[in-house]
Formats: C-alpha cells, structure tokens, sequence
C-alpha cells in the first residue's frame, strides 16, 4: 500500500465520520482553493455530476478519486443548501529544480533522468517521489563506479504555491576493480582466464578503456564469455555457480570473486544428420565442423549447424531449423550429437528494398544488388549484394534484413538500410623532411557525383617541386554490361632542382588517356587504356650523367603513344575497413612504336587480409615493378621507379631508396630505377575501446623492399627494413594516416624519416 493511498483512506474515513447530511440532489457544483487547475479539469475527475443524489459512500468515493489524481494535498465536500462544494488545497507545483556539485553528467541529462520518475519543472510536486529522485541520481552515479556518490535535496518555498528543489550532490571518487578471483579453476591457469574477461584491475590504458570500473552488464558478458572458453575446449559440463561483488568500507575499491564448477573434458563418440534432406546428405555432412575423435567444442557444434542453415538458405529455405541433439555418457566423458534438419518451407523474396539513401540514386545501388525479385531467398547472394553495395565507398554502414511478408509462409522482403557519408574529398599529404621541410599536395574529387556513382577528381599540386592538374572522370556503369570508361586529361611538371639529395632535371607533361574495365566476374575485371602524352624535359649542368647523356642522345622532347593492360581481383569483404579477402593488381604499360618514346613498364600490387580473430586480422602485401626499353632505347629515367614512404617502405623518406649519384660538391642524388621490391606485413586491430567503431585502427607492421637499377639483380641483402606503429582514421575531415617508423639495416647515405602522415577533408 502507498503512502498516498494510505492517506487517501485516512481523508475518506475522517470525511465521512465528519459527515451527518441528509442525501440530497445536487443542483449545482462550485469548486473552491483551485488556483493553477481549472475547474473543468476537476469536474473531469468528480465521480457526481449534477442531478446526482449524493450519500455518505458516494462522497467518499469522490473525495478518493480527487485526492488519487495526485494534484491536491486536501479535498473536503461541503454542502450549500443543494449546491455540492468541492473545496481543494493544491499541491505545490515545481517551479525550479537546482543541481550542484555534478561533473560527471551534464545537469541535462540528470533532469532527463529525474523526468523519468515525476519530477520536472512544471510538474507537481510530491513529496513523496523525493526518495526516488535520489535513488535514481544515485543509480546514475552507480553506473560511472561512483559508489560513495551522495545526495541530499532541499524544499525551497516559494510565492504562488510553488517549490524550488535543490538537489546537492557529492560525487565522490570512482571505485575501480582492486581484485577478481575464479574459485575452483584447475584446468587452466587463472592469469589465463582473467585475459578472457572484459573487467580487468586498473592498467596503463584504463584511463581510455574504463574496463576497471564494474558494471553488472559487462560481468554477465565476461561469464558467457568464461563458458565460451571453457566449452569450445571440452566441458561440456561447465558452471558457473555463483559470483560475489563486494565493496570496500570506503566505496573505492570493489572485489569480485566468481565460483565456477569445470567437470570434465568430453570427448565426441559420433556425429549423424537426421531429418529431411532437400540438399544431399553427403554434401551436409562435409559442413560439420565437429568430428567423431574430436574434444567437443561449442564453437563447432555452432558453426556446424549454421553451416547447414546457410547452406539451405542458399536454396530457397532460409527459415531452416538446426537443432543439435547431445546424448551423454558421463560415464565415458563422451557425447555423441545428432544434428536434425527441418529446412521448413522454401522462401522467395517478394521485394528488395532500399532504405537511407538520400543522395545516391536508387539505381546505383541496385544494380550491385545480386538477389532478384521474385527468386527464391540466398543468404550468399544477400551477403555478396551486401558487400558490394560496401564496396561502393559511398556509405559508411550497410545493413541487411529480411522480415517475413505479413500473411504468408513462404515470402520475404529484402531490406537495405544504408548511411550515407561524404563522398566528396579534398585531400591533403604532408611530411618533413631534411631535404625538403613540409610538403604538401591536394587534390579534390566527388566519388558519387551527383548520386550517380560516377566520379570527378581534379589533382591539384602547386609546390615548388612538383606542380599537377589532372582532371578525370570515370563511368563504372558506361554500359548496361558493367562496362567502366574513364578519360582524364593532365599537365604535370616534376622539378627537383631546389631538393638537396634528389637529382636535378625538369619534365613538363601534358596528356590525355581513355580506359576501359571490363568485369569477368564478381571479383575480376580487365582494364585497357590508350593515351598520347608530350613531355619536354631540362636538364642542367648538375643533372647527373644517365640524365645528360639520355638528352643527347634523344632530345629534349619526347611524344608517346601508350596503350595499357590490366588485370585486377578484389575480393575483399569492405574498401573501408577490410578483415578478409584479396585485392590484386597487374598491369603493363607500352610506350608504342611510331613514338619517340618506347619501352615498357610492368606492375603488381597485391594485397591478402586473413581475420586471426573477430576484430583483428593480419595483412600481407607486396609491390613489383620491372620496365626497360626495347627498339635500342632504355627505359627514360622519368619513368623509374622510386621506393620509400607513407605508402610504401615507411621510415624512410618518399621516394628516397634505391641508386644513387653524387653532384659535383658531394651530395647524394637519388636516381630510381627500373626494378622495384618491397613487401608489407600488418597486423590490424581496433582501438582499445572502440571495437564497434570502424573509423579508427591500428596497426603494428614490419615493412621491406628496395629499388635497383639497370643491369642490378634483385637482391634481399640490398633491402632496407623498418618496423613500427600506424594509425588510420576515417575522421569527419576525411581520412588520416599516420605512422611511425624505426628504420633497420639503414646504410649512412639513407634519408630517414622516422614520423609519416596523409591527412584529408571532406566535404
């Protein structure tokens, strides 16, 4: 029983012990006290209306529904003559709520949280709620580990019926984990099972992590993550029977000891299928990861049948039950487990839909959609249209449902919930250097202009150094087919007469190519390109003498005519934030005959992500390159190849490995060269404490190569290697690369730069 229903009956009683009328009819009824409510409103909650007869029980009843409405603190029925007056004391209302001493939360948030339960300016004020009020800011402060976290408030009266509540709150320090013990584990060492727990005592990144303040809901996520562990390595019988939270006197320190039973391995005896087969038994049964001779693991017995699930909905029965049956021998410590299908009936998609797209035409993103209308439902056609809907770069989440059709059994719907992030990028590069201090080039592009999913992207760098407009335009969709066309128009200008290690010349190049890609399949495609460029090139008298000698022998102007080839395969599960897949790239460059220019220019870039856990994979990749002349003409020294920064061997300067020179007072000239090595292992992982967040990673890698000139073998003794750590942000400005480097086996003449970055802004 509530107080306020406690009360009410008290008023009832005392009101009717006090009454001794005579029963009359009402003529009229007059409200007195009411200041802030309206008389309607109290009309609206009076069980009499006029005409009524009104007796001692049914004043009663009256008196209780009013007081119930929780707006007065008195009500009392009087009598004039055949008039019923209600005479009303309002409850105060709320006119101002006061929160002091609060850090932790915004006072926002703590009224929003005061609102939850009753009280809010505006609102009438009861008393009663007050307990409550404190509870739940305490409640607020519980779950920020601020268990000593005091409140006390004070009633202010004020003119016109109206409060102040101050609420003045002491937070007190926040209560970290000093100790978490697990009773009763023998199979595994303790360190090793507090390392698969969530909570943890305080360490160098708690500050950033919070995983030393206890919450109930992170403790329930660490104890099935306890009998994961456990399960997926034979206890099958695992338990855990109990946890204690305790707190220190003081309310700082918090003690958690979790009481578990193991039991013992379980080996598996036998595997079966049963049920009702719609794809052949013996293709099902070489999807069960679990095997006759195995240690039973959950994990597997998981995978298994969602394998099978899978497998089914890949025809049509995407509503398929698996459900693995154990038999147990706890005598033996064996189980055997029988896996039963019911695929249910076969499901056809009535429509796919496209949802959270507000730029980007719907069209674009159908036409990566592989599951069609009116077929039959595929999980693998769903997750790839997922993917390549991903792929696309213009979305920054892409979701998948199918709800069933209402009123059916064998129907559902497809749904695609994209969000739509910046597309358009200016892009800005940056390092330091010795040689050259800050450089900085630009660019802007638009992936998905005007919604169409093509893109534009002009190329500006203005420097002293290298100065280049590009401007291209690429149609991934020019024909119904898939075909791609790209056209792009430039004018480049390379001067390395003001860097201090870099061997002089100057080119001017101005150019137009076209390229076509067309797909082979959902991963492959070939690309053919054609273009014609002129570049005028200026040496001087510091130029070094490969330079001098490739200008007297065959001019300052060189005119090519180059065709292309390519070969790319991307298979990787996002652009954005890749875990998985293989990304590769091959092509030939062919300066042709009836040009000045003739040689040849081959490249590989590959790229292999393997997941090693959830949210941390391992990435291989390399880059090759080999060119040469042919006709009797070398291969143009401006079209060497240049090893070294960001986005190659980091640590060392962009550009910088490879042969060398020396100009006339000593300085080492970089030359490039017309073979290229190097190679990059990465192990990617999420920033602690933003596992969920895909805009952030990081990375530990381990990078090698080199460049080696003409007549020079490739050779892994000449590599240079570096180690270090690289962070990749997908900011509001745009993408952000930063590395840092310590260079290993570097030689005297090498130009380090042990801190890289790329930054970029969006719009």
């Amino acid at each position: 029983m509530t107080i306020r229903t406690f009360l009410a009956m008290c008023c009832v009683l005392l009101s009717t012990a006090a009454w001794a009328l005579s029963p009359f009819t009402i003529r009229d009824i007059r409200v007195e006290g009411a200041q802030r409510i309206e008389a309607g409103t109290i009309f609206s909650y009076l069980p009499l209306k006029v005409g009524d007869t009104v007796t001692n029980e049914k004043a009663s009843a009256a008196v209780k529904s009013l007081y119930d409405t929780g707006f007065f603190a008195d009500v009392r029925l009087e009598s004039d003559g055949d008039v019923l007056v209600v005479v009303v004391q309002e409850r105060p209302s709320i006119a101002r709520i006061d929160i002091n001493g609060s850090k932790a939360f915004s006072k926002d948030q703590l009224k929003d949280a005061l609102k939850s339960i009753g009280i809010a300016e505006s609102r009438i004020y009861d008393k009663s709620l007050l307990d409550k009020a404190e509870k739940e800011l305490k409640r607020q402060y519980l779950g920020k580990g601020k268990y000593s976290a005091q409140v006390t408030t004070t009633v202010t009266p004020m003119p016109r019926n109206r409060v102040a509540l101050t609420f003045n709150i002491v937070e007190g320090e926040v209560a970290h984990i000093r100790e978490i013990n697990i009773v009763g584990a023998t199979a595994f060492p303790e360190k090793v099972l507090l390392d698969q727990l969530q909570l943890n005592v305080p360490n160098w990144l708690s500050w950033y992590t919070k995983n030393d303040q206890y919450s109930k809901q992170k403790l329930s996520g660490d104890l099935e993550t306890l009998r994961s562990y456990y399960q997926d390595r034979g206890y099958l019988e695992f338990a855990v029977e109990s946890t204690q939270v305790s707190i220190s006197p003081d309310k700082q320190d918090i003690y958690i000891t979790i009481n578990i039973h193991e039991g013992e391995p379980y080996k598996v005896s036998d595997v079966k299928l049963a049920g009702q087969f719609v794809v052949p038994e013996e293709e099902l049964k070489k999807l069960l990861k679990l095997k006759a001779g195995d240690t039973f693991s959950r994990e597997k017995v998981t995978s298994s049948s969602k394998a099978i699930s899978d497998r089914l909905a890949n025809e049509g029965y995407s509503f398929a039950n698996i459900n693995a049956n154990p038999d147990i021998n706890k005598d033996n410590h064996t189980a055997s487990f029988t896996f039963v299908v019911d695929p249910g009936r076969r499901v056809y998609v009535r429509h796919v839909n496209i949802y959270g797209n507000t730029t980007t035409r719907d069209e674009v993103i159908r036409r990566e959609v592989r599951q069609l209308e009116g077929g039959w439902y595929s999980i693998e056609r769903v997750n790839r249209s997922k993917e390549r809907i991903d792929r696309l770069g213009f979305f920054s989440e892409v979701t998948v449902d199918s709800p069933p059709v209402p009123g059916t059994t064998d129907q559902v719907d497809v749904n695609f919930t994209v969000v739509e992030r910046q597309t358009g990028q200016i892009q800005v590069g940056a390092g330091y250097s010795s040689a050259e201090k800050v450089v900085l080039s630009a660019g802007i592009s638009q992936n998905n202009l005007f919604g169409s999913g093509n893109s534009l992207s002009l190329n500006v760098n203005s420097g002293e150094i290298t100065r280049t407009y590009a401007l291209t335009y690429f149609n991934p969709y020019w024909t119904d087919e898939g075909i791609g066309r790209s056209w792009s128009v430039y004018d480049r200008t390379m001067n390395t007469t003001l860097l201090t290690g870099v061997s002089p010349y100057m080119t001017r190049t101005i150019g137009t190519d076209m390229h076509l890609s067309v797909p082979v399949s959902e991963t492959n495609s070939y690309s053919v390109g054609l273009g014609v460029e002129s570049t005028a090139i200026t040496v001087v008298s510091d130029s070094p003498i490969q330079y001098l000698n490739f200008v007297d022998q065959f001019g300052d102007t060189a005119k090519t005519l180059k065709a292309d080839v390519g070969f790319s395969r991307d298979s990787r599960d996002s652009v954005i934030y890749p875990m998985k897949g293989l990304n590769q790239r091959y092509s030939l460059e062919v300066g042709l005959p009836g040009a000045d220019l003739k040689y040849y220019r081959a490249t590989m870039n590959a790229q292999w992500l393997n997941p090693v856990t959830s949210d941390t994979t391992m990435s291989f990749s390399s880059q090759l390159g080999y060119g040469n002349g042919y006709a009797g003409m070398p291969l143009p020294f401006f079209k060497n190849f240049f090893a070294g920064g960001v986005d190659s061997v980091r640590g060392y300067f962009t550009g910088s490995l490879g042969p060398h020179t020396f100009d006339m007072v000593g300085n080492t000239l970089n030359l490039g060269g017309n073979k290229m090595l190097t190679g990059s292992a990465e192990y990617l992982f999420p920033m602690p404490g933003l596992k969920n967040d895909h805009s952030f990673r990081l990375s530990t890698f381990f990078d090698a190569g080199n460049v080696f000139g003409a007549g020079e073998a490739i050779s892994p003794s000449q590599f240079r290697y570096s180690a270090g750590m690289a962070l990749s942000w997908y900011s509001p400005m745009g993408p952000l690369k930063f590395s840092y480097a310590v260079p290993i086996r570097a030689q005297p003449l090498d130009n380090i730069e042990r801190l890289q970055f790329q930054m970029g802004s969006t719009f």
